[in-house]
């Protein structure tokens, strides 16, 4: 079957690197990021160091200055040599961009350019007439526009699960968690769960109500009983119950907060375990409007002190507490 067209983003290739030069090739590569190989193939040639080696960060940085030098002919202002004259007249005359914009739009009947481009190609193109600007500046700031620019920037603010330390994935120390929520059956009762991945050891709590600030708050209260040497890492997917709380959290906690990749479960591999498990408690289907907050810890403590084949048959909580020769 044929892939859909894709484009590459900063993470897509972020990931293409890591698996580059983990040994894959590009056609599996491309089937894990779900993009065709003759796209990679491209991405590849198009992007990669003059040393032959495709480097995720450097890749993007390149697609970037390539995208800012084709876009250069269409700006309307540098094309437009009446217009440009116009514009830097009026300046000379300390007329504001927003008067010009404005000016220009009363003339044609239409807009022509928006007094941001005018800033944009005073603070790049002309510097020279800054002087001429009511409220000068060291560089211009746009305004946050577009809510695709907000989501962008959100995401930038994020740490990927990329990035995250190798030792995490080792599972040889205490301290890397992963959580997530478990959702009942009318969808806005929920339980949150926490499981640190070497141990097994879980947390869990009741939400009656779901927002991103209560979440947070559950979490702050959780992690702060657990000595600092036991919260190093959290490792989490994208949903709106997390909000934009990483940094709060990792501030308040002294924790690194990572986001897996989105539809990559494997990712919290030892929380979907646990919630499955959690799950024989309360099944999926089950309201959860029925069940008490002592109903959950119940179910967490009957989990935690419940031997495993992978901690030779020790419990989570003996291996948490550094009480097992499993650890």
């Amino acid at each position: 079957m044929e892939m859909p067209h894709q484009q590459f983003t900063r993470d897509s290739r972020v990931e293409l690197a890591i698996l580059l030069s983990a040994g894959k090739n590009q056609t599996q590569a491309g089937r894990i990021l779900g993009i065709h190989r003759t796209n990679v193939c491209k991405e590849i040639k198009r992007n990669k160091d003059p040393d032959g080696i495709y480097r995720g960060g450097h890749a993007h940085k390149r697609y970037l200055i390539r995208r800012k030098e084709i876009k250069f002919p269409y700006r309307k202002i540098e094309n437009d040599i009446g217009l440009r004259k116009y514009i830097v007249k009026k300046i000379k005359k300390l007329w504001s961009p927003e008067q010009i914009a404005g000016r220009l739009k009363k003339m044609h009947r239409k807009n022509l350019v928006c007094h941001e481009t005018i800033y944009t190609f005073i603070y790049k193109q002309k510097p020279g007439l800054t002087k001429y600007l009511r409220h000068q500046k060291s560089k211009y700031r746009r305004k946050r526009g577009s809510q695709a620019r907000i989501e962008l920037n959100r995401a930038s603010k994020i740490r990927r699960i990329m990035e995250r330390p190798p030792i995490v994935t080792e599972r040889s120390r205490i301290g890397d968690w992963e959580d997530d929520t478990v959702i009942g059956k009318e969808k806005t009762q929920r339980i949150y769960t926490c499981v640190e991945r070497k141990s097994g050891f879980g947390m869990a709590d009741k939400l009656d109500i779901v927002t991103a600030k209560i979440v947070a708050k559950k979490i702050e209260k959780r992690f702060l009983k657990l000595p600092k040497n036991k919260r190093k890492t959290i490792t989490r997917d994208n949903g709106l119950e997390f909000g934009d709380y990483d940094k709060d959290l990792e501030e308040r906690l002294d924790v690194q907060v990572y986001r897996a990749r989105e539809y990559c479960s494997w990712d919290r591999g030892s929380n979907e375990n646990w919630n499955g498990l959690l799950r024989q408690f309360f099944p999926k289907g089950m309201f959860f409007a029925t069940i008490t907050q002592q109903d959950v810890e119940h179910a967490v403590r009957m989990l935690n002190n419940r031997p495993r084949k992978r901690l030779n048959y020790s419990t989570p909580r003996e291996v948490f507490m550094g009480c097992s020769d499993s650890d």
